[in-house]
């Protein structure tokens, strides 16, 4: 089906947007390289710094490849209100890079700004990433904060722009659980805020990947832009037997290749055409820094999505 468009992400090659973490060993231009010779139409930025930030010079790199810029993930910290104008002026500056980026490559499909939370950050929703109760959760005057920020945001990006803006749930955040997820849907702003359904990172906060077709409909209408993400049933329940934090259960491989855990990515691929999605679903396969083969892991990644059907 033409109107599915398949990327990866530079996380997939070990460049994860968290503080403390090893320097990347594999620079972007090699990283871009191995995600076009391996199948992929489209990346995200990835963290700040990592690829160009000058616009003609992103822009440049993506057209020589012929390749799209699909998003960008900037997490803030929307539960602290005297964090909110810092966060907005580090989105709005990454939205414009997209949209200039997009601008001047001519692509077709629009970039997303990816807002999260400040997630990797907070020691105990870090500490029991996988393991949330409710208990663990926002405050009812918290997830006003929160949710206000997530919509000021939004609409900046909207407004000065023109981009959209999806939410990112996200495992060691305070948006992680299914009900999580609801509480924010619905204290903002349909209009302006969708969602980035991650199979993985759902797959993780749930407990398991029983609930993702249920959840692909129960948070449809808000679902925007799709991750790809597996997750190794056994290695799950090993975090939770180990009680794991969210960085150790990341060395330790929960976020596998594609096919090889519990996630259904034909039922998935089957409600992307039910709904007729049109646009990127992008690979990830989170590494942190020099762990596996990430280019061979992205050619097998995209052997596996063309065995399903998405060619």
């Amino acid at each position: 089906m033409s109107n599915l468009l398949v990327g990866n992400a530079p996380c997939s090659w070990g460049t994860l947007e968290f503080e403390g973490l090893a320097q990347q060993p594999i620079r972007y231009p090699q990283m871009l390289d191995e995600l076009v010779e391996t199948g992929y139409a489209g990346a995200e930025l990835g963290d700040w710094g990592f690829m160009p930030t000058d616009a003609a010079q992103l822009a440049a790199e993506f057209t020589a490849r012929g390749i799209a810029l699909t998003g960008a993930y900037v997490g803030v910290a929307l539960e602290d209100a005297h964090s909110h104008a810092a966060g907005e002026a580090t989105v709005l500056r990454t939205a414009r890079l997209l949209a200039a980026v997009a601008q001047q490559t001519g692509q077709g499909v629009q970039p997303f700004l990816v807002l999260a939370a400040d997630n990797g950050v907070n020691p105990m929703r870090t500490q029991h990433a996988g393991r949330i109760t409710a208990e663990m959760g926002l405050s009812p005057a918290q997830w006003e904060t929160f949710a206000a920020a997530a919509n000021r945001i939004a609409q900046a990006v909207r407004n000065e722009t023109g981009l959209r803006t999806v939410f990112h749930p996200h495992c060691a955040g305070w948006v992680e659980t299914p009900d999580e997820i609801e509480r924010l849907l619905a204290l903002t702003d349909p209009a302006l805020l969708g969602l980035v359904f991650d199979t993985g990172h759902y797959a993780l906060g749930a407990g398991g990947c029983e609930t993702i077709p249920v959840a692909l409909r129960r948070f449809g209408d808000r679902i925007w832009y799709i991750h790809f993400k597996d997750c190794h049933p056994g290695l799950l329940q090993q975090a939770r037997d180990q009680q794991w934090d969210y960085f150790e259960a990341v060395r330790q491989g929960i976020f596998c290749e594609l096919g090889q855990g519990c996630v259904d990515f034909p039922a998935a691929l089957s409600w992307l055409h039910e709904v007729n999605y049109a646009g990127f679903i992008t690979v990830e396969q989170d590494v942190l820094p020099g762990m596996g083969s990430p280019k061979e892991s992205a050619a097998r990644n995209r052997a596996y999505l063309r065995a399903i059907g998405l060619a």
